[in-house]
């Protein structure tokens, strides 16, 4: 008797400590690519399969954003899970190794220095975009290995265009000879199953960031993807179609292999896009905006999450969330304590997809770039846009009611506007200045003066009479 009751009794240690076994992480990013632009949001023309897939094995978020409009501060946002503008990381990198002080600040804890320092295997594949200098490359970032580059972008041949060998693809900071080099997405998939199988033959969890800069610019695609969507008559959008499609395919090898390994099911997986789709081939319909603006399409992103049996599969969660949310969740899922001295502007997002919260997750949340001369402020039903383009304009628009931005109510709901802008001022005081500065602003601006320009032709006729 006492031997079946130490029997039951082991059986019922081992399965708790099977029970507490921290999970792999696996962070997906696309780079630019557009709301409308996954099959899990509603997109016919690019066939995205094995994303479809892996969101109907877990959960949609149908009002999920970025923490900005563009590429290295949103990373940035992902990364630390802070506001970007709290230590100065909101604007694009300088393009140059030779400062000392261009990159995410070193003093900023990231995720992965702090899952590598609790026994985490760490890699980071594809783009980085945070910090040029070596000092800040991904090696130096709490990652164990790094298959990628460290800029913004770059050829998908491997084509540098620079003199210096260091911009191409790095290893562990060390150049890959473009001989090696195929497809760049291809390749970061490739390098992701390498890794998956290498952790796998270990005891500890790991943690992925595999970061594509699909489908970034440049546009190349291989004809194998090409192929695939020659449905499309629209040339552009055929040409990103396949950038989409190669990704997707890659992904799909990527969830192969975890299975295989046996890690899909202790795996904690999320994909979205850094930011809105651009104006050169992606979709944000059926939002307002793109890339670089505030607007629906500059910040709200493709975005699911997946953990089989501890992520209700086949879940709409209909609530704003950003991905700031991601830093916490994976604490809680890893059974983390936050950091010390570490205050996360994000929130665990487990408890709300479990049912065991039915609050909204977020009362209000902020969007701003070029220290302000653009933000936004979304608080329940209401979002508040400051456009540095309408000088002193204010829009106010309510998303439940008009989701897609079309009716301007700031001069109807005078205080509702203000009650915004005084929560703005409130949150803008717990940030600081941007450490550099990039031509955003002035971009913007330019676009809509373009813009404008279309709009004073189309009109011009009519003006005569």
């Amino acid at each position: 008797m006492k031997q079946i009751l130490s029997l039951i009794l082991i059986l019922a240690l081992a399965t708790g400590l099977s029970a507490q076994k921290q999970p792999n992480v696996l962070i997906i990013l696309s780079d630019d690519q557009g709301w409308g632009d996954v099959g899990f949001n509603g997109c016919t023309d690019i066939p995205t399969p094995n994303l479809d897939q892996l969101a109907s094995e877990g959960v949609v978020f149908t009002q999920a954003y970025a923490s900005h409009p563009y590429c290295s501060p949103s990373r940035a946002g992902l990364l630390s899970g802070r506001y970007q503008q709290r230590f100065g990381h909101e604007n694009n990198l300088p393009y140059t190794t030779a400062k000392v002080d261009d990159g995410l600040p070193l003093d900023e804890l990231m995720l992965s220095e702090y899952l590598q320092d609790k026994g985490y295997h760490t890699c980071a594949i594809g783009k980085w975009h945070l910090g040029d200098s070596i000092a800040y490359w991904p090696n130096q970032r709490g990652f164990d290995d790094w298959y990628g580059f460290f800029g913004g972008g770059m050829s998908y041949w491997g084509d540098t265009g620079r003199k210096s060998a260091e911009h191409g693809v790095l290893r562990d900071g060390k150049v890959v000879p473009k001989s090696e080099i195929t497809y760049l997405t291809d390749d970061f998939s490739n390098e992701a199953v390498k890794y998956i199988d290498k952790y796998s033959k270990t005891k500890k969890p790991f943690f992925m960031y595999l970061a594509y800069n699909a489908p970034h610019s440049p546009v190349h695609a291989t004809s194998e993807y090409v192929s695939r969507v020659q449905h499309i008559e629209d040339g552009k959008r055929a040409a990103y179609a396949a950038m989409v499609t190669g990704m997707d395919a890659g992904i799909g090898k990527v969830i192969d292999k975890l299975k295989k390994t046996g890690e899909y099911e202790n795996t904690l997986i999320v994909f979205y896009s850094d930011n809105g789709g651009t104006d050169q081939g992606a979709i944000n319909v059926p939002f307002r905006g793109h890339k670089g603006m505030l607007f629906e399409g500059g910040i709200r992103i493709p975005f699911c999450m997946t953990w089989p049996g501890m992520i209700p599969a086949e879940q709409m969660y209909e609530h704003p969330i950003i991905a700031l949310d991601i830093f916490p969740t994976v604490l809680a899922a890893a059974k983390l304590k936050t950091p010390k001295k570490k205050t996360l502007d994000g929130v665990d997002l487990l408890p709300y997809l479990n049912g065991k919260k039915s609050t909204l997750p977020h009362d209000d949340l902020y969007f701003r770039y070029s220290d302000g001369a653009g933000y936004a402020v979304r608080k329940g039903k209401y979002k508040m846009v400051k456009s540095h383009y309408k000088e002193d304009h204010f829009f106010l628009f309510d998303m439940e009611a008009d989701p897609y931005e079309h009716k301007d109510l700031s001069a109807q709901m005078p205080e509702k506007l203000d009650e915004l802008k005084n929560l703005y001022a409130n949150w803008n005081a717990g940030t600081v200045p941007s450490k550099w500065q990039d031509p955003h602003a002035e971009n913007i601006a330019k676009e809509e003066a373009r813009r404008q320009k279309f709009l004073d032709a189309a009109t011009r006729g009519e003006k005569k009479k």
